[in-house]
């Protein structure tokens, strides 16, 4: 498994730049997938260990269909408690569906999948890869904002999953657009608690668009502390999604990948109070794993309670529509909240 892992990983540079659909997919808009979801029981390869630092591992999917539109899933959020979510896929998709558990709450399947394409402002589809690379969203009763990277944009739509329709608009999103990379733009974007001081304000992250002490671009879109600020970088990793926690805290998911060692994942948890204009925020690391572990290109995270209180974190991971990478859905229980 790791050898195949490892040269699916190797490509992984030149996929971000080579793939896109063509505009023909809009054939295929609003369909239903078949989605196959096989178990993972370890999260360790070949440990029955579920205790990894303050993060138990409950259980994860490895998930695979026939559908060619299916993967590049970039981010995702539960619209109800470890249930239905939505999200997007880095070629141009909104992706709908619910998740299933089994009578001991571990993640058992994938239920009513679909897919549509996002349009732009106007309404239509590009099909183009540089203008159509969503990395982030966020869900806040029927407004969705979503980032993009490549073309650097923030858009929000309403909440339809009968059929999501045009942007309603655009954000600004304060980081200076000649900082932002063009593949390294902006992979986060999360709601902060009403109740924080940020007092439920949009906060975006960029992946590796960093400032000259090596930080990374980040800003508070809006609200009592609206303004641009870093996050400290270290260990060569890349930020790839985020979520609040319910004391403010931002966690964020990071990865990091080379040719001799493959991919690493892993979560840090961001001071709330280092969240504010001109700050450089940091955090502990909660957990780190490799490829000794069931991971892949970790790209999507999600922050919800389950109906006994625990805090719940959810990960995906993105396969570049590769043969040899893995769609992987990985659910824990965060302690000592």
């Amino acid at each position: 498994m790791r050898r195949r892992l490892l040269s699916g990983l190797c490509t992984l540079l030149l996929s971000f730049a080579t793939i896109g659909l063509s505009s023909t997919r809009a054939e295929e808009a609003s369909q239903a997938y078949k989605i196959t979801a096989r178990p993972i029981a370890e999260f360790r390869i070949g440990s029955s260990e579920i205790r990894f630092g303050p993060l138990e591992f409950i259980g994860g999917l490895e998930m695979t269909s026939r559908s060619h539109p299916f993967g590049g899933l970039s981010s995702f959020r539960f619209l109800d408690a470890g249930r239905r979510f939505v999200g997007v896929a880095d070629t141009g998709f909104w992706f709908f569906g619910a998740l299933s558990h089994d009578a001991q709450g571990r993640p058992d399947g994938i239920d009513t999948f679909t897919m549509e394409l996002i349009q732009d402002l106007e309404g239509n589809v590009s099909g183009e890869k540089w203008t159509t690379d969503a990395e982030a969203i966020a869900v806040k009763g029927d407004r969705v904002t979503v980032g993009f990277e490549r073309a650097h944009r923030i858009a929000e739509f309403r909440l339809a999953p009968e059929g999501m329709g045009a942007a309603t608009g655009e954000l600004d999103f304060l980081i200076p657009a000649h900082e932002l990379r063009m593949n390294r733009g902006l992979e986060t974007v999360a709601y902060a608690p009403e109740d924080s001081a940020l007092a439920g304000a949009r906060v975006a992250v960029a992946e590796r668009s960093i400032d000259t002490r090596g930080n990374v671009f980040a800003a508070i879109l809006e609200g009592p502390l609206k303004g641009v600020f870093t996050v400290a970088r270290s260990d060569n990793y890349d930020i790839t999604d985020g979520a609040f926690l319910p004391d403010g805290a931002l966690l964020l998911l990071e990865r990091r990948f080379s040719m001799a060692s493959g991919v690493a994942m892993r979560l840090r948890r961001i001071s709330a109070e280092s969240v504010r204009p001109g700050n450089v925020a940091d955090g502990p690391v909660l957990i780190e794993a490799d490829m000794g572990y069931q991971i892949d290109n970790m790209e999507a995270l999600d922050v919800w309670r389950r109906a006994d209180g625990a805090l719940m974190i959810s990960l995906l991971s993105d396969d570049n529509h590769s043969i040899l990478q893995r769609n992987l859905y990985l659910e824990f229980r965060l302690h000592g909240e």
